[in-house]
């Protein structure tokens, strides 16, 4: 009997014990994904039910599956809404931080009634926003955030039942925010932040959402004023509408906001006063920012006296004095109002009674003392004070400070010593106190400072022995001393400091020999010790300084010869003037353009003409005579050349004698010179470049400025002469395109074209003259050393601007096409311009923002990779173009090159990051201190050269994250995922490089 029952049950445990409907149905799901990280691994088919499977929750009593959390599983896969769907109890479903992609099916999504919490945040979906997803009754958390989302959000986002959350940050969203979500009256979170919707208003609709606590809009293309609407959202906390183009005043019902806890209204054209009263009723406001807008007047008092934790108006018009009520908010930890106008004192007690984090009062008129008790708390981690009227002595507390990690004083009238604590604290990186009046000596407590990597200390009294303890600083990057009363001997031990980049101690009474061991820096790549008085012997050693750009030895006592290695370094300045070297000039240097890098040193013999007298009389009637021979040589070769160059011009006049009544001229702009005066100037003298479209001359105008004329190549075709108009645009499309772009454009980053002289087969173009030519062959030219990384960040952000104005601003919108280097033409002081709209096109006016071209335009290296094999142009190709341009400033390499084997640079950049590191891709002759800055440009490079064109930024976007680079203004959110507020950290807003 027990035989047969046993018998019995093993029989039926298969159907007892097999997994249940739901758990069928998520093995079905689960065959949807790669799993590369093995997430789905214990899913067992022989558990009963999938409630202990890893990203499942059960109902306690029934075992059904009530909610699906797959966050940061590294899943890939469409969304399964047609199985999840079949799950009748399921409420809450996350795939946050994915790769889900493909589009979101509109049919199956509301058969999932039951659902109430949907997170597809972070993952790669595509296609226009499911207006279907409306009809789920029960939805109350919708979160889309990180995805490539297109199009207008539908209209039917409006009639959501029971919505409390709507999150479609980070998307491609268009159109205008809309009205109708106003109409959603249960919602408590609405963030669209980051989409390139169209130019347009804030809603005022949006004030009728009275249970909104959290209102995002930030960057989302807005207009015109803040509605006074947004008043009546009285259980919002959080208010953020920065980024934007929003101007007018701010409006007084925001004082009506008694919940809010922060408002983000940084960078925006506001203007007028922060509203002067009503502050007193936000008893709940912790933050305000709204900085880098045009506001005016002073800073209200009742704003001070609420308990804030952070106030940032910084880049603002505000005058006056900070209210001293500031200084009693017990909670403040950031105060940033650099960049207005405020005078007086600071409060006295700032500090005291707050636990004080950053604190940046830069570039205002603020006068008077540091507050003696701006670290009270202990905390205080940056002090920025840079370009004011502060003056007296650092107080002795701030040596105490060990929290701290940044001091700029810079630019003020300090005065006294430095206290001794100051110069060794421990977390300190940048001791930033040029341009003051202190006095006294660096003290030996500097030895603690290990974690400091700039000293600048120039244009001050400071004097003294520079102590043996400066060579304890392993981690330190930059050394100026200059124009200080700094004496004796160069410190042994400044030679450890082996990742000094920068040494500046020019303009004071150093003496004694330049100390041995210079070759331990190799990353040396300033060294100037000009107008000392030092002396001894140039060491060798300086000649395996590889980085080496900047050397400047002169106005000292040294003697000897001039070491032969410093052959072996790639200097953009070399000047030993004024020493008493002595011997020849290694031969590299021996030329006429290096000959004031020599002067004032008598018994320094080379061949440079009036250096110094030349060599001994020997041989003096040999010299003579074959000088002679050489002298009758050179007049009778330049007798012919000028007999032929004559006889050339005349017989060049003959052959191409015009009627010059037969040119027609039409200008673009006011023009102070005539057709006849750049006819006759288009002689082979003047040519300064020719390419595949034409030559370019250069003709100097009877004025004295210069103007550079294209001449296209002759053409087969026969000009149609009917109107001026088409006298202009004749013979060849490329003329034409040039001609209809440059013709109506006015922008100070694209190339001016001044006007357009044809004949029926001779076309001209004038243009601004340029005098720096282009960047592409200024960066791969052995010039390439005048452009610092300064001046390359400038060309970029020149240049984005210039192709964001024709992309964004031209309407129709246009697509240049052939974006290289060689089309960015640099001025006198490297301002870069847009140029050659030979094959330029607008972007198709029906919206759809692409169209085909029969043939593929643009240059090798530069060509997106879509565009070379569906002819489909739009705005991506151009940013992708203006990404290898990027690449190219920042490795200083050609797009293509046979060293890149079957690699275009884009890849190449790609390949060496990922086996080598970045500093295998930044060109050697940028300085190693714009490091960090350089790696965000490449972020952007990088970005702009993504192979799918849905993930390149818009032109208008590049812009405004190389301004972010440039301003040093990185926000980095500490805002959590549901919104909840942490402390905001910033890198030094006001650290303009090595420059402030």
């Amino acid at each position: 009997m027990l035989l047969r029952l046993a018998l019995l049950l093993i029989l039926l445990a298969p159907c007892t014990f097999s997994l249940n409907q739901e758990g069928l149905i998520l093995q079905q799901l689960k065959l949807v994904f790669d799993d590369p990280d093995n997430f789905f691994s214990d899913w067992n088919d022989r558990d009963i039910t999938p409630c202990k499977w890893r990203g499942v929750t059960c109902d306690s009593l029934t075992h059904s599956v009530t909610s699906l959390d797959f966050s940061n599983a590294n899943l890939a896969g469409p969304f399964p809404a047609s199985l999840l769907c079949r799950l009748r109890n399921l409420t809450s479903i996350s795939f946050y931080n994915n790769s889900v992609n493909s589009t979101l099916p509109e049919a199956d999504l509301p058969l999932c009634r039951t659902i109430v919490h949907l997170d597809l945040a972070q993952n790669l979906l595509t296609g226009k926003l499911p207006s279907s997803v409306a009809e789920l009754p029960n939805l109350k958390y919708l979160d889309l955030t990180g995805n490539n989302f297109s199009g207008e959000i539908p209209g039917s986002f409006g009639t959501f039942r029971q919505l409390e959350v709507l999150g479609l940050v980070e998307n491609l969203i268009e159109g205008a925010v809309p009205a109708f979500l106003g109409n959603i009256s249960t919602l408590k979170q609405l963030n669209l932040s980051y989409n390139p919707f169209f130019p347009g208003r804030i809603p005022p609709e949006l004030g009728n959402l009275t249970n909104l606590e959290t209102l995002w809009l930030t960057q989302c293309n807005l207009i015109g004023e803040i509605p006074d609407s947004l008043g009546r959202l009285s259980r919002l906390t959080d208010l953020d509408l920065a980024l934007n183009a929003l101007d007018g005043p701010i409006p007084s019902s925001l004082t009506e906001l008694t919940s809010v806890v922060q408002i983000e209204l940084y960078n925006n054209s506001l203007t007028g006063e922060l509203p002067p009263n009503g502050w007193s009723k936000m008893t709940a406001l912790r933050r305000v920012d709204a900085s880098m807008n045009g506001l005016t007047g002073t800073i209200p008092t009742e704003l001070c006296e609420l308990p804030l934790e952070s106030l940032n108006l910084y880049e603002n018009s505000f005058e006056g004095e900070l209210p001293e009520s500031i200084a009693n908010s017990t909670n403040l930890y950031e105060l940033r109002i650099f960049q207005n106008n405020l005078t007086g004192a600071l409060p006295k007690d700032l500090g005291k009674n707050s636990p004080l984090l950053w604190l940046d009062v830069s570039s205002n008129n603020f006068s008077g003392e540091i507050p003696a008790n701006l670290c009270e708390k202990g905390v205080l981690l940056e002090l920025l004070m840079i370009d004011n009227s502060f003056s007296g002595e650092i107080p002795a507390s701030l040596g105490q400070c060990q929290s701290l990690n940044r001091v700029r004083l810079a630019n003020n009238n300090f005065s006294g010593a430095v206290p001794d604590g100051l110069w060794g604290l421990p977390h300190v990186s940048l001791l930033d106190l040029k341009s003051n009046s202190f006095s006294g000596g660096i003290a030996k407590t500097i030895a603690s400072a290990s974690n400091l990597s700039s000293l600048i200390l120039s244009s001050n009294k400071f004097s003294g022995d520079i102590p043996e303890e400066i060579g304890f600083l392993e981690t330190l990057l930059e050394f100026s001393g200059n124009d200080n009363v700094f004496s004796g001997s160069l410190p042994g031990s400044i030679v450890n400091l082996g990742q000094l980049g920068r040494l500046d101690l020019h303009d004071n009474a150093l003496s004694g020999e330049l100390p041995k061991g210079i070759h331990s820096w190799k990353k040396l790549n300033e060294l100037n010790l000009a107008n000392n008085d030092l002396s001894g012997n140039i060491p060798p050693q300086i000649g395996s300084l590889s980085v080496l750009n900047y050397l400047d030895l002169s106005g000292n006592r040294l003697t000897g010869k001039i070491p032969n290695e410093l052959q072996n370094l790639k200097l953009n300045q070399l000047n030993l003037s004024n020493n008493r070297l002595s011997g020849d000039i290694p031969p590299l240097y021996a030329k006429v353009m290096y000959r004031n890098s020599f002067l004032g040193n008598p018994g320094l013999c080379g061949d440079i003409d009036g250096l110094c007298d030349g060599r001994s009389d020997r041989n003096n009637g040999y010299a003579w005579l074959l000088k002679s021979i050489f002298v009758l040589a050179g007049v009778v070769l330049i007798m012919g050349v000028l007999w032929f160059y004559w006889k050339y011009r005349n017989f060049r006049k003959v052959k191409l004698a015009i009627d010059k009544s037969k040119w027609t001229l039409m200008s673009f702009h006011k023009l102070g010179f005539s057709e006849y005066e750049i006819l006759d100037a288009l002689d082979e003298d003047n040519v300064i470049g020719s390419g595949s479209s034409g030559k370019v001359y250069k003709v100097g105008l009877s004025s004295g400025e210069a103007v550079a004329v294209k001449k296209l190549w002759a053409s087969t075709k026969i000009a149609d002469e009917s109107s001026d108009v088409e006298k202009c645009n004749v013979q060849d499309d490329g003329f034409a395109a040039e001609v209809e772009t440059l013709g109506k454009i006015r922008h100070k980053n694209i190339v001016k074209l001044w006007c357009c002289c044809t004949t029926r087969d001779c076309k001209l173009l004038v243009y601004e003259y340029m005098p720096n030519g282009s960047l592409g062959d200024l960066l791969h030219s052995n010039k390439s050393g005048l452009l610092d990384w300064p001046i390359r960040y400038k060309i970029a952000m020149d240049a984005a601007e210039g192709l964001a104005y024709l992309h964004h601003d031209c309407v129709p919108p246009i697509v240049h096409r052939d974006v290289k280097s060689n089309n960015i033409l640099l001025d006198g002081d490297f301002g870069a311009r847009v140029a050659d709209f030979g094959v330029a096109k607008v972007v198709d006016t029906n919206g759809k923002g692409t169209k085909s071209m029969s043939v593929i335009a643009g240059s090798c290296g530069y060509i997106a990779p879509e565009y070379a094999y569906t002819l489909r142009v739009n705005e991506k190709s151009d940013i992708y173009s203006f990404g290898v341009v990027i690449l190219e400033l920042i490795t200083g390499r050609l797009p293509v090159d046979p060293e890149y084997g079957e690699k275009d640079l884009v890849k190449w950049v790609c390949t060496t990051l990922d086996q080598k590191g970045i500093d295998h891709v930044i060109d050697t002759k940028l300085d190693s201190w714009f490091k960090e800055e350089i790696c965000k440009v490449l972020n952007v490079g990088l970005l702009c050269t993504s192979p799918l064109p849905i993930n390149r930024p818009s032109m208008r976007r590049v812009v405004k994250m190389l301004q972010e680079v440039g301003g040093g203004n990185q926000l980095k959110n500490g805002r959590t995922k549901d919104g909840k507020l942490t402390p905001y950290y910033y890198e030094d807003a006001s650290d303009q490089g090595s420059v402030a």
